[in-house]
Formats: structure tokens, C-alpha cells, sequence
């Protein structure tokens, strides 16, 4: 298949565990004679897992690559699975795979490994995960193995008992001491706060009254003088003594 039928538009690479193994790895082993522009070669350990989709040819959600084992000490030792940033962790014990056609032959073997972070014994699980394809054991002088790399999807289920979790914490978490001190002062500072602003509300819309004055201080408005004085008995008084009533305002 050449680079450009790889892509016409509507293709997917998605071939089952019979065709990865007896037509890809097994003829890639014994012949050499696969092109190798569907599966690539390549050290997938000198990589981190997120960056190995940039470094597959096709795949979309998941990406396959050629592999040669790289092991420990020596031929005989145990394969190196560890990265820059982690390590591929193997799960439970091989699973063999067998013919469509005739279920009683092994036609190879599948390991399912997980990606951590950190390094072992510790670390911390990732939802990146592969599948290692090698032929029988009867081919063990061949170093090269077939690998599916993809990203597990998360259920529903999963997602339901992670957002009961974290809603069970919240309910259960307690404020220490010092936390809840924190928490009391922002709200005395908020209490404050809205104090002021209340008066100061309350003072742009006030009026301003000056105080009432009383006693000594008091001003009392002279009565006015008109025609209904002179008939008073003041006025009568002075007119029959005969003084004149504008000689009391004279000066002596």
C-alpha cells in the first residue's frame, strides 16, 4: 500500500489480532518482504505514549508499530519497557491468540501493559495502554514484536463513581483550625465592609436640619405695627396724659 492510497479519504486501519499476527508480524519475520508504510518501525521506549501518535503512519485512535525488544543484560534478560517520563507495566499473564479457522492453533501471544508515570515500584497509572503481539514461543530468536497503542475510554459508570467520590469529600471535609480562622476573618471583613456602605448610603441621603433654638438664645420676629395698635389701651393711656408718644423715643 503506498502513502498515497493511505490517503484517500474513508480509510481506517483497523485490522483484527489474526491479521496483525499471521499477516504482518509473521511475514515481516520470516520474509522481510512487508511494506512498511501501513506499520512502521520504531523504539517505541525512547518516547513518551502521548507522543507516539505524532510517530505512527495511520491510526486515528490507535497506532501500530513494529518493535524490537530491548532487553536488560544481554540477550536472555528481561525486555526494558521504561521511558523518559515513566514505564509500560504489564497486566495479568499472557493471553494466547487462535486461528479463526482452526481454534486449537496458537497462532502467537498478546500482553496487555499499562503506562505509568514516575518511576517503578511507584508510579502513577495513566489511561494509556498496549498490546505486545509476538509470535510462539518457538520463535524466540526473533526480537521483534508487533505493538497497539491507544488511550482507554473512561465509562460512564467510571465517570458516575468519580463525581460520587468527590461529592462524598465534600460533604465530609472539615475546615483545621487554622483554615477556619482564615474563613472567620474574611467574614468579619465582609460584615465591615457592607457596615460602611450602608452608612455611607445612608448619609448621601439624609437632610440636613439645623437644631431649634430656645430660650435666651431663641430670635423672636417683632410683631408688626398697624392701624389695630392705636385703639389699644397703651395708646389711650398716653393720649389722655397728653404727652406725645414720640417723645418716649427721644434722647435726653
Amino acid at each position: 500500500m503506498s502513502p498515497a492510497e493511505l490517503e484517500l479519504p474513508g480509510f481506517r486501519f483497523h485490522p483484527t489480532e489474526e491479521e496483525l499476527i499471521n499477516f504482518y508480524l509473521k511475514r515481516i519475520i520470516d520474509d522481510n518482504k512487508l511494506d512498511s508504510n501501513v506499520i512502521g518501525f520504531l523504539n517505541i521506549y525512547l518516547s513518551d505514549p502521548w507522543e507516539l501518535p505524532g510517530l505512527a503512519k495511520p491510526g486515528e485512535r490507535e497506532w501500530y508499530f513494529f518493535v524490537p525488544i530491548n532487553r536488560k543484560h544481554g540477550p536472555k534478560g528481561k525486555p526494558n519497557r521504561t521511558t523518559r517520563n515513566g514505564f509500560w507495566k504489564a497486566t495479568g499473564s499472557d493471553r494466547p491468540i487462535r486461528s479463526y479457522l482452526d481454534p486449537k492453533k496458537i497462532i502467537g501471544l498478546k500482553k496487555t501493559l499499562v503506562f505509568y508515570g514516575g518511576r517503578a515500584p511507584k508510579g502513577s497509572r495513566t489511561d494509556w495502554v498496549m498490546n505486545e503481539y509476538r509470535l510462539p514461543d518457538e520463535h524466540k530468536d526473533h526480537d521483534i514484536v508487533l505493538c497497539k497503542v491507544y488511550r482507554k475510554a473512561t465509562s460512564f459508570k467510571e465517570l458516575e463513581q468519580r463525581a460520587t467520590v468527590e461529592e462524598d469529600a465534600a460533604k465530609t471535609y472539615m475546615p483545621t483550625p487554622h483554615e477556619s480562622q482564615d474563613i472567620l476573618g474574611s467574614l468579619e471583613s465582609s460584615k465591615n465592609d457592607m457596615y460602611f456602605k450602608s452608612c455611607e448610603e445612608e448619609n448621601y441621603h439624609t437632610t440636613l436640619t439645623l437644631p431649634q433654638l430656645s430660650g435666651s438664645n431663641a430670635f423672636v420676629e417683632p410683631s408688626k405695627f398697624s392701624i389695630d395698635s392705636l385703639s389699644s389701651p397703651l395708646w389711650t393711656e398716653l393720649q389722655n396724659t397728653g404727652q406725645d408718644f414720640w417723645s418716649l423715643f427721644s434722647l435726653s
